[in-house]
């Protein structure tokens, strides 16, 4: 698989201030079994800023030992005159953060710091290949819902019946769910990707991401048009990781 023109010139990358902004929790709505979407607010938010549906921030808050937990998540939606951030936490297991997301409340306080940058991937290509796990859906979903009508998207997500949901989308969807890692690499290394130009983005569980990568090499899609990020990995408590 080729793409025209130069895939370099195509993605742009724009650095943000860090900075940490203090925020309270202003509405918790449960989407499904697994996942839950917490708002927060804060006169801090006056100048959040999030270009990408790829961004992320730290979410920082106390444990029941009074040390500080620091885990990356998506900013789902922003609302910059509501001063309002959404974003979506998985239910999964006993770690630090989904206990969080299980006990939040109405006024509870937490810290998020960044997103330290934006990967704009424009909207006006030929196709978008989004790939990932149930830890990808809330950035799926972002993206989905930012690409215009006549958009074309290909996903392809690996996640247990009760994290499966309807994505919102002007875009055409070639939707495809799978009960495991193996079927959805399985896919990945079958399908035959549209022609033109295309970004192939994929995010997950650190093992499975490094087949994707090696999936999209096979394909022949450029390393400049490819983004795949470990956002977990078995074992570790905090991981986030750009797999080159």
């Amino acid at each position: 698989m080729t793409q025209a023109g130069h895939p370099d010139t195509f993605v742009r990358r724009v650095r943000h201030e860090l900075k940490l902004r203090d925020v309270a929790v202003a509405r918790i709505e449960p989407l499904g079994a697994g996942f839950v979407a917490v708002t927060f607010a804060g006169k801090a938010l006056a100048d959040f800023t999030s270009l990408s549906f790829d961004d992320h921030v730290k979410f920082m808050f106390p444990d029941e030992a009074g040390e500080q937990v620091r885990r990356d998540y998506t900013p789902r939606r922003f609302n910059r005159e509501a001063r309002e951030l959404v974003i979506e936490f998985a239910l999964h297991g006993d770690g630090k953060a989904s206990n969080w997301a299980r006990r939040a409340a109405v006024g509870q306080q937490a810290v998020i710091g960044g997103p330290r940058g934006s990967m704009i991937v424009p909207q006006s290509l030929d196709w978008h290949l989004l790939a990932g796990d149930a830890t990808a859906l809330p950035a799926i979903a972002r993206r989905l819902e930012e690409l215009p009508t006549g958009s074309r998207a290909l996903v392809l997500a690996h996640a247990a019946a009760a994290d499966r949901r309807v994505f919102a989308s002007a875009a055409g969807v070639d939707l495809r769910w799978f009960d495991t890692a193996d079927a959805l690499v399985a896919d990945l290394r079958a399908l035959a990707l549209p022609a033109g130009r295309g970004f192939a983005w994929g995010a997950g569980e650190a093992a499975t991401m490094a087949r994707v990568r090696a999936a999209l090499n096979e394909q022949g899609v450029p390393r400049e048009a490819t983004r795949v990020s470990a956002y977990w990995k078995r074992g570790v408590a905090e991981h986030h990781e750009h797999l080159e």
